[in-house]
C-alpha cells in the first residue's frame, strides 16, 4: 500500500493563527519552519504538524496530537514553568496525580504501560505527552 510508505502529519484547527503561533512559541518552544496564507507548519524530531485557520470548532474531547518523551516529569515541569496548564482527570481507569496518569497496557514494542499528561492549546485542541513504561 502506498500509505504505508507515506509520511504522516497532523492538522490542528485554529480560529486565531497569531494567538496559536504565540502559544506554540512561548509555551511549547516551537516555531514554525514554514508558513503560508492561513497556515503554519512545524517539524519535530520524528514528525510534523500544521495549524490551519478554520471557522470550524475543535472537538477538544479526545487527544488530537501527542508527543512521546523520555522523561514526562521533566517535560511537564518545564512546560508548567512556561505557563502550560495540565488537565486533571479522575475517571474509572484514568486518574492523574499532579497532571500525570499511570496507564496500564501498551503496544508490545513500546513496553508494559505508559505515563500520560494532557493540556489544551490556545485554540482548545487537546494535546498529549506520553512516556512508555518499559518492563
Amino acid at each position: 500500500m502506498m500509505l504505508a510508505k507515506a509520511k504522516v502529519a497532523a492538522r490542528l484547527p485554529a480560529k486565531d493563527l497569531n494567538r496559536a503561533r504565540a502559544f506554540y512559541s512561548e509555551k511549547l518552544g516551537l516555531d514554525p519552519v514554514e508558513q503560508r496564507e492561513g497556515g503554519l507548519r512545524y517539524v519535530c524530531a520524528a514528525g510534523e504538524f500544521a495549524i490551519f485557520l478554520s471557522a470550524g470548532a475543535e472537538s477538544g474531547t479526545h487527544t488530537q496530537m501527542g508527543w512521546e518523551v523520555e522523561d514526562i516529569q521533566a517535560t511537564v515541569r518545564e512546560l508548567r514553568g512556561r505557563g502550560v496548564k495540565f488537565e486533571e482527570y479522575d475517571l474509572p481507569g484514568l486518574k492523574t496525580v499532579d497532571g500525570i496518569a499511570e496507564i496500564l497496557g501498551n503496544y508490545g514494542s513500546k513496553g508494559i504501560g505508559e505515563r500520560g499528561a494532557w493540556f489544551r492549546d490556545s485554540e482548545g485542541n487537546l494535546l498529549g505527552i506520553g512516556q512508555p513504561v518499559r518492563s
